[in-house]
């Protein structure tokens, strides 16, 4: 490449260049080759092949015709498929190809704004010195410590600044420049620490006095800590209450009650121990009694007619048993001739 300086030394001498252009035009012709010896036939793929792969481009003829070997042609070049293989393929979704864009940042810095009140204004810090930084948050804190106030700033003022937060429940404001600031919810203190580091300026006045830069904090309070400990009871005695039902749900059904013994309870349990469809109740009854130790020189004699009765209803049970366990044994017998007399025929 020439530059301007070169073009103009080049215009000043039209002579010097036109004897370099003719001396250049004279050696060329010297070397010049017959035409006559670059003629070759258009029809001979192998001549076209070789002119190609001398000059380093890859063969390309007819659809399915191979001009030359796989040994002539450049390594890795398939003629099915008309490219070259063994190449790694690119991915076009990595970042950084200008076919995807890069992924955006994962910390983005929030860009703080101006705050007009009505008594004041708040001008945030400059967004290239770090953030302010504060203490580990207690549990269930809801009161936040505001330092760095004006002097000038009274508590009527503190209350339309941070009243945007959410309801404020109370304010202890110091004779020095800081204060305490209890909010109604935890989630209010979070937006009150969005606002340190912003310089507040009481209307429109440069003095020092009405000028302070705010540090908002969180505090510790005896109160939050208090209640968030109340609220932690109750949800251990919910979770307990919880688990009691569940537990009750899934335990089996408990027996009745037993009755105490009685003379007028006896003589109902005599008369339900006859009865079939009672008699597992009532027998369950008179064990439980007998375990008790309710039987005495007293209620030995209701005990001892009410277990007669318990034992003569359960040997006549067992006398019953025993007759429908030989019918079952007839009508087996039957069936097992019959059966066979079947089969026989």
């Amino acid at each position: 490449m020439v530059d301007a300086a070169g073009f103009e030394s080049v215009a000043q001498c039209p002579r010097e260049l036109h004897q370099m252009m003719a001396a250049a035009a004279d050696g060329l012709g010297s070397i010049a080759l017959d035409t006559t010896q670059l003629n070759m036939s258009v029809t001979d793929p192998t001549a076209w092949a070789t002119a190609m792969n001398n000059l380093g481009m890859v063969p390309v003829g007819l659809p399915g015709q191979q001009l030359v070997s796989d040994s002539i042609c450049v390594p890795g070049f398939d003629p099915g498929l008309n490219m070259m293989t063994g190449i790694t393929p690119i991915n076009p979704m990595i970042p950084g190809l200008g076919l995807v864009p890069p992924p955006p940042p994962t910390e983005v810095a929030v860009v703080k704004e101006i705050i007009h009140c009505k008594s004041c204004t708040l001008f945030p810090q400059n967004p290239n010195l770090p953030p302010p930084s504060t203490r580990e948050r207690p549990p269930g804190c809801k009161t936040v410590f505001v330092g760095g106030l004006p002097e000038n700033a009274t508590e009527e003022i503190i209350q339309e600044v941070f009243e945007q937060c959410g309801d404020i429940t109370a304010i202890r404001k110091s004779k020095k420049n800081f204060c305490h600031i209890r909010f109604a919810e935890e989630f209010m203190v979070d937006k009150a620490i969005y606002l340190s580091g912003y310089r507040m300026r009481l209307g429109s006045s440069t003095d020092k006095k009405d000028s302070g830069r705010l540090h908002v904090d969180f505090a510790q309070a005896r109160d939050d800590f208090y209640e968030w400990e109340c609220k932690q009871r109750m949800r251990a005695r919910e979770e307990r209450h919880r688990r009691k039902l569940e537990e009750d749900r899934l335990r089996p059904p408990s027996p009745p009650a037993i009755m105490h013994y009685s003379e007028h309870e006896a003589a109902l349990l005599a008369d339900k121990l006859k009865d079939d469809s009672k008699f597992s109740e009532a027998i369950t009854v008179l064990l439980s009694w007998i375990e008790r130790g309710e039987v005495n020189r007293r209620s030995a004699n209701q005990f001892y007619s009410m277990v007669q009765s318990a034992n003569s209803h359960v040997r006549r049970l067992m006398n019953e048993k025993a007759t429908h366990e030989q019918e079952m044994e007839e009508a087996k017998e039957n069936f097992k001739n019959a059966l066979t007399g079947i089969l026989t025929q």
